[in-house]
């Protein structure tokens, strides 16, 4: 048997989530026609639009979870499968957080009223940031990931009033309290 090559496999699955995206309605690039790197208004039109944008750090942390979550089931896995298994599960969370269930459940329960979605360019993007969270903790570590982690968390509450933290909360839990003062 043909040893399984991590790149072919890699290749696949960000062809096949794109184009599932696509079929569930994600548009390739954002609506305007234009395609920027950066986007730093979390709460503008152009958010989760283009390339990158301040969920982009977001996503960088569901890597650095993934990779200590991978590394503890998988003690002996290869570094190239780990980060393969986060790009699968980055992949996965794209799939579902595009669907109408978590679009209106962001709609309802949290500060993001008009958001439609990302473009199949922003979740490639948001997979990539991922993989870079898994390398990051691959190299840095458990401490100074830890550190990396809470750090990025308060930078993005004082900066954009949301984060990873808060972001989960307001998906399961809806706060009433936290969902005005995010608006403001």
């Amino acid at each position: 048997m043909k040893k399984i090559q991590i790149p072919l496999l890699f290749t696949a699955l960000l062809v096949l989530t794109a184009l599932q995206l696509h079929n569930q309605g994600r548009l390739w690039t954002a609506e305007s026609g234009h395609i920027y790197f950066w986007v730093g208004n979390a709460y503008g039109p152009d958010n989760s639009q283009h390339i990158f944008d301040p969920y982009s750090f977001s996503h960088m942390l569901h890597g650095v979870l993934f990779f200590f979550l991978l590394r503890k089931i998988f003690k002996k896995a290869h570094f190239g499968w780990i980060l393969f298994g986060s790009a699968f599960l980055e992949a996965g969370w794209e799939l579902l957080e595009n669907s109408p269930l978590i679009i209106n459940r962001y709609r309802e329960g949290t500060a993001a009223l008009g958001y439609a979605g990302d473009t199949v360019l922003n979740s490639m993007a948001d997979i990539l940031s991922c993989c870079i969270g898994t390398f990051i903790a691959f190299k840095i570590g458990g401490k100074l990931s830890i550190a990396l982690f809470f750090a990025t968390e308060i930078i993005m509450v004082l900066w954009i009033r949301d984060c990873l933290t808060l972001n989960v909360l307001m998906l399961i839990y809806p706060v009433d309290a936290i969902k005005v003062w995010q608006m403001h």
